[in-house]
């Protein structure tokens, strides 16, 4: 039987590439996001391009509880069960320019919380939501997190927002550990061809970022979802509470 596999920021990058893979499989995915023309042509291609079952689109500000209760509600009288949930909803909202008279104070207060909706509350939100859906036992979780959680990121509050998610990994997979549901964290490195910098970055920063790497490349998004995909599958039952970091060796750095 088809699992009902259900990924955050499932519209581009990453997520793209997650929903790719599942729904490659048979399995019934559903991507959420903010943007409902990118979820909907994001699921019209995937189904096109030989997905055996349709992929459904579903558009919400998961930074929001209502909405996250709003997909759950959405889920339950659809499907009646989650199999795998996938968090790649977040982003960098350090990148956003603040208003000119801004106070360093206040560029900090909208940068910091910017990013603590975006990459925090948008897993929290909607794993809470979604808790008693889980299949059990069988269950899987993965969230999103990055390099920077271990590295920085320049401005502090991206890479506090994804290290704030591996307290958050572990505490669940205690408690739903019991109930035979899996979490756990990817930390990808710089991971080409998404939306991530916004078409800020140059070539020299991208020469250094792949040069951080032992293997001497930029990692895909495909790179990601097949680890995704593996901690999702019946090989990885006995990993929960891990973080699988997908950077080429770049943490260790040169």
């Amino acid at each position: 039987m088809s699992r009902v596999v259900v990924i955050s920021g499932g519209g581009t990058g990453i997520g793209r590439a997650v929903a790719e893979k599942f729904a490659r499989d048979g399995d019934q995915v559903v991507v959420v996001g903010r943007r409902p023309d990118v979820l909907d042509r994001t699921a019209a291609e995937i189904t096109a391009a030989g997905a055996e079952v349709k992929v459904a689109a579903l558009a919400a500000d998961l930074a929001e509880a209502t909405e996250a209760d709003r997909v759950r509600d959405v889920l339950s009288e659809r499907y009646g069960r989650v199999d795998v949930l996938v968090h790649s909803a977040g982003g960098n909202t350090a990148l956003d320019v603040p208003p000119a008279q801004a106070s360093p104070a206040e560029q900090a207060a909208a940068h910091w919380t910017g990013n603590f909706r975006a990459n925090v509350l948008t897993t929290v939100l909607l794993t809470e939501s979604l808790r008693d859906l889980l299949t059990a036992p069988g269950g899987r979780i993965v969230l999103l997190s990055s390099i920077a959680a271990y590295r920085g990121s320049g401005s502090g509050s991206y890479a506090g927002a994804k290290a704030a998610l591996h307290p958050y990994a572990y505490d669940l997979a205690a408690a739903l550990g019991g109930r035979g549901i899996t979490v756990n964290v990817v930390a990808p490195g710089y991971i080409a061809g998404t939306e991530f910098f916004r078409g800020a970055l140059s070539p020299e920063r991208e020469r250094t970022l792949v040069g951080q790497t032992l293997n001497g490349r930029a990692g895909t998004p495909q790179d990601v979802a097949e680890t995704v995909h593996w901690l999702a599958s019946p090989a990885a039952g006995h990993i929960t509470g891990q973080i699988l970091q997908v950077n080429g060796g770049a943490e260790r750095g040169r």
